[in-house]
């Protein structure tokens, strides 16, 4: 609340009362208890020429008094409303004849653009550049129109849209957004931040070394936060001037970017080893001294960096990796919503058995969470390594694997050969089913079909509801089909693809296609580890997301065997999420909150926390605008 102190707040009141606007009554305590970003909103645009400053309270929108009325208001996408200005609007703010005469709402204005973006012929890539042009000239109505189509906009501001304006990253570039921190700014860190004047609430963070499915992009990886933090603005109704975008160009080994003249990364070879672990700590280290309570996800890294990275920075700052831990909390979710379709409760996860194709860091990073699950219902951890079976190129991996120190994941593995005593190594898949009758098949070899016709008959006749989780993307290395899998179970499988699938019915019954999203998880993890004050995401609370998602099923859904909810529900979803997220937390005794999370739910229960979650989030619309107390252009 640094631009805002008391006496400005009161005088404020008194100005907004005088307009006929309803204000809060007791402003100075409802902002004083808001999380950091969540009151305020500062937006440095215009660096070159004024310093922005938006603070809204209910239904007004303060502007700060830097901020010059006329043309000024409707270049700066904070404040820009388009036509969606009234007519006392335009007279307080200077723009009286600078837009069209007619007024229309915020839902006239989505109405319009979203008819635009869907006229026959459109391509993603077509409706990105318009959805960035549309963030670029007004935030509010951009934000307002991925709400409301959140289910058809996700695909585009994020994946695989987002993947195809990567590759092209720097042509497409029209204004900076975000921060990037180069191996020429090292040393320099820490000042660098407070270049950023925003109070900020969630970092994303990527070198750009493993872009999707597309590998290195380097600088172009900026692509890749923009998007994410979109999607926390969307999805959990996180502040958008509270979120930071962050790219660590630390080079390229990608040739063709290398050799592109427009290319506005660094052009050398990527920095690695020892170097480049110091660039992340310097990085980690800046961000805990100007915003100590900020949650940092890291995305998008390289293998070999991913896990190191995460282990190394997990107890000195609110961190979480969406690709090792969002991809594994959603595979569990998605068997907590498998044990609800079922009939059964969570706790039946203890009575599973798991094969995982896949020994690399997703694949040991859904079972290692997996395991935690099943010691969390009451295995002891010898008793839930003994429910995996681990296969690679090579075959099952056991006790007579030979497992080289210091190779990237062997820590995580070696637990889960020892255990498995009883089955000769490296025999394949088809001999693994036949000797573990397993109940559970996950993918994550990127093998495409390597869960053959045969494979998945026997599942069908082992199991009355198989679950049959091909997770590898894209869709051409998805180890099976949803229609192979209805083909062979007789469309009994409880399925669910790490990529989009139509559902397939075979004999009157429907198998519906689940997709696993981490946009489940995510949004709500961060709204919930920041509204507690956590400062560490803990496999508890994690736990906690994954069994709150299925909760959102309806009884129908359910029925049909549906494992998530719908993406158009996704802000229900985030609210469940972070309240789940909150409660474990303050089970565990980390909230920093002085005690009043943890007094709510004495008091009001879940639902009461819900509501508070409810509360807290941005729903972007449009309030009436007038000038900062004190500026002595006046109000009227």
């Amino acid at each position: 609340m640094s631009d805002y102190t008391p006496a400005l707040i009161d005088s404020w009141r008194s100005t907004v009362s005088a307009l006929g606007f309803l204000a809060p009554t007791s402003t100075r305590e409802y902002a004083s208890s808001r999380p950091c970003g969540f009151a305020q909103r500062e937006t440095n645009y215009f660096a070159d020429r004024t310093h922005t400053c938006r603070f809204a309270e209910n239904d007004v929108m303060i502007m700060h008094a830097d901020t010059n009325r006329g043309i000024e208001v409707l270049l700066n996408p904070i404040y820009n409303k388009g036509t969606g200005f009234s007519l006392a609007e335009k007279e307080r703010l200077g723009i009286r004849g600078l837009t069209p005469p007619r007024y229309f709402t915020i839902e006239q204005q989505c109405k319009k653009i979203w008819t635009n973006l869907t006229e026959k012929g459109k391509t993603g890539m077509f409706r990105w550049r318009s959805m960035q042009a549309l963030q670029d000239r007004n935030e509010t109505l951009f934000y307002r129109l991925l709400v409301d189509h959140i289910e058809e906009l996700a695909p585009v501001i994020y994946t695989p849209t987002v993947g195809e304006a990567c590759l092209q990253y720097s042509r497409l570039f029209r204004r900076p957004r975000g921060m990037y921190f180069s191996a020429d700014d090292v040393g320099h860190f820490n000042a660098m931040m407070y270049n950023w004047k925003n109070d900020v609430s969630v970092i994303v963070v990527t070198d750009g070394s493993r872009v999707l499915g597309l590998g290195d992009l380097g600088a172009h990886g900026m692509g890749i936060s923009v998007g994410k933090l979109d999607l926390y603005v969307a999805g959990a109704g996180i502040e958008p001037s509270s979120v930071l975008p962050c790219v660590l160009d630390v080079g390229t080994d990608n040739e063709e970017l290398l050799a592109d003249p427009y290319y506005f990364g660094l052009p050398q070879k990527r920095i690695k080893g020892d170097a480049f672990m110091n660039i992340v700590d310097e990085f980690i280290q800046a961000v805990k001294n100007r915003w100590p309570k900020a949650l940092v996800q890291f995305e998008d890294f390289s293998t070999d960096h991913a896990m190191p990275i995460l282990k190394r920075h997990r107890e000195n700052v609110l961190c979480f990796n969406d690709d090792i831990q969002g991809t594994a909390v959603v595979v569990l979710a998605g068997i907590y919503g498998a044990m609800a379709a079922m009939g059964k409760s969570s706790g039946a996860i203890t009575e599973q058995t798991f094969v995982v194709c896949g020994a690399g860091s997703a694949g040991m990073g859904i079972a290692n969470f997996i395991h935690a699950a099943l010691v969390h219902h009451g295995l002891s951890p010898q008793q839930a390594f003994e429910r995996f079976y681990i296969l690679d190129k090579h075959g099952l991996i056991t006790n007579n694997r030979e497992l080289k120190e210091g190779e990237p994941g062997v820590d995580d593995l070696r637990p889960f050969a020892e255990s498995r005593r009883d089955l000769p190594d490296g025999i394949n898949l088809r001999e693994v089913i036949e000797s573990a009758k397993p109940t559970a098949l996950l993918g994550a070899s990127t093998v495409s079909g390597l869960f053959t016709h045969e494979i998945l008959t026997r599942m069908g006749e082992l199991n009355k509801n198989p679950i049959i989780m091909p997770l590898s993307n894209p869709t051409s290395r998805a180890e099976c089909t949803a229609e192979a899998a209805a083909n062979a179970t007789e469309g009994r499988a409880i399925f669910s693809a790490g990529s989009p699938f139509d559902d397939v019915s075979r004999g009157g019954v429907t198998m519906v296609a689940n997709q696993g999203n981490n946009l489940y998880v995510f949004p709500g993890l961060g709204l919930g580890s920041i509204l507690v004050g956590s400062n560490y995401i803990s496999d508890g609370m994690l736990n906690a997301a994954a069994e709150a998602i299925p909760k959102t099923l309806h009884d129908g859904a359910i029925r049909r065997r549906a494992i998530y909810p719908r993406i158009a529900d996704i802000r229900d979803v985030s609210v469940k999420v972070a309240a789940a997220v909150m409660k474990q937390a303050v089970d565990e005794d980390r909230e920093n909150r002085g005690g009043k999370i943890a007094h709510m739910i004495s008091r009001e229960g879940i639902e009461g926390l819900e509501r508070y979650v409810r509360s807290s989030m941005y729903y972007p619309e449009y309030r009436p605008t007038v000038f900062s107390p004190g500026s002595g252009r006046g109000t009227l």
